[in-house]
């Protein structure tokens, strides 16, 4: 963090340590892949911005980058009210529902799925993320309908285990 901000081309080792637990966080709250994407690249600009100003106050830089997260998604929420009138969710603060826990357990979801196969790694992100169909899959990928459930399911079962080895 020190090294950051005495140069900030050292935020990118800052980045990759804390990327999947901002994702985590805002996808948890966005159900939109783009905009949680989106606010969490906006959430790293802001935090590298203001650097400079951050102080350690005996709260892990996380928090701080959580608390910026926190105020993108609130602002997006106020954004969509004036321009949709689209009801605003709930009140959030970082004691709400998702816990850390649940924040931890995401993150380690995406780098596990990051990890998988590439084939394996595709398959999952079409289906999940993108929510595209098995035939879908299959005319994309050029592959049959069975090669695609057989990956999916190949990809499931690591994913589980990979996840249970972290609940144990």
């Amino acid at each position: 963090m020190e090294a950051a901000q005495k140069d900030p081309r050292r935020f990118a080792e800052l980045y990759d340590v804390h990327f999947e637990r901002v994702y985590a966080f805002i996808s948890s709250r966005i159900h939109q892949r783009d905009a949680a994407e989106d606010l969490t690249s906006e959430v790293f600009q802001q935090a590298l911005a203001n650097l400079p100003r951050y102080e350690w106050r005996g709260v892990p830089f996380a928090a701080w980058l959580l608390r910026i997260a926190s105020n993108a998604i609130a602002d997006r929420w106020k954004h969509l009210v004036r321009e949709q009138g689209e009801p605003a969710p709930e009140a959030f603060s970082e004691s709400d529902a998702k816990s850390h826990d649940e924040i931890e357990r995401r993150a380690h979801l995406f780098r596990s799925v990051a990890q998988l196969p590439d084939e394996q790694r595709r398959v999952i992100e079409l289906r999940f993320a993108e929510e595209k169909s098995i035939r879908e899959i299959a005319h994309q990928l050029k592959k049959t309908e069975g090669a695609i459930k057989q990956l999916q399911f190949r990809a499931l079962q690591r994913l589980r285990a990979q996840m249970s080895d972290a609940d144990a």
